[in-house]
């Protein structure tokens, strides 16, 4: 049987790999420098709940430096292996380059060890590359809030955890949601997990897809850094789905199909 812990030397640790081969994770920013000093593009707005035989995760397109409208088409769910997925915002050039690194120490470990890294393991790994990006974060440069989402083989069961900037994990039983759109998502999710038809972790996937997209039309309506859905641009949120079957991303044209409908007055 495998080992497998945070400890340097310990079977299977791509982050010991890294480090003996004089790769530096974090980026070298003259601390005099602030945020100020650059353009830093910052994308959100993501969210994730769980729905009858899975979990949904889903993001916006739009990416902003300050109060300007960078790119459109910016992807904020990244799949790191064939279960999981983390959906990002803050920064994406930090986000992408901690997917690139999540997925190749998930795939070191598979090929090392001859298994798939534990639900529990694939969380630690993210929250050690957030710990040690806090001196990038405090900066305001390399700020990340990432929502990861993953469907344990193990267990078999889907699970969310979200993450402080300081990389403290915490599993969502029902629903989260972050970037600047968040407070009024997690409110409404509030409210249609306590009030609505069912609760969400009993509705069908069609339902909770209906429901992603128009939370983030939503959250568009009252945070200007949040990009609305505009099918005539063949503009569409991301939307992807988690099950024991792995992650599956929505097309444009099944997005297309239900924005017909679903974002109809």
């Amino acid at each position: 049987m495998s080992f497998q812990s945070d400890s340097k030397g310990s079977p299977g640790d791509f982050f010991d790999l890294l480090e003996r081969s004089g790769y530096r994770w974090q980026a070298r920013i003259d601390p005099a420098q602030t945020q100020k000093d650059f353009a830093v593009t910052q994308g959100t707005t993501v969210l994730a709940f769980h729905f009858e035989g899975g979990v949904i995760v889903a993001g916006d397109r739009r990416a902003t430096a300050g109060n300007s409208i960078m790119y459109e088409h910016c992807d904020k769910v990244i799949p790191i292996d064939d279960y999981s997925l983390m959906a990002i915002a803050g920064v994406p050039a930090t986000a992408f380059e901690m997917a690139r690194i999540l997925t190749h120490n998930f795939e070191f470990f598979r090929r090392s060890q001859m298994q798939s890294m534990s639900g529990e393991g694939k969380i630690r790994a993210l929250s050690r590359l957030l710990k040690e990006n806090v001196s990038m974060a405090v900066q305001g440069l390399g700020g990340v809030s990432p929502i990861f989402a993953t469907y344990d083989l193990r267990a078999r069961k889907p699970s969310i955890h979200f993450y402080d900037m300081l990389g403290a994990d915490f599993q969502i039983r029902t629903h989260t949601a972050t970037g600047s759109g968040s407070p009024t998502i997690r409110g409404i999710l509030e409210h249609e997990d306590l009030w609505g038809e069912k609760p969400l972790a009993q509705r069908p996937e069609s339902s909770a897809v209906t429901l992603a997209i128009r939370l983030l039309q939503t959250a568009a309506q009252f945070d200007s850094a949040t990009g609305k859905a505009r099918p005539e641009d063949k503009i569409f949120p991301t939307i992807a789905i988690i099950t024991e079957a792995g992650y599956r991303f929505m097309n444009d044209q099944e997005l297309a199909d239900i924005c017909k409908t679903s974002l109809q007055r």
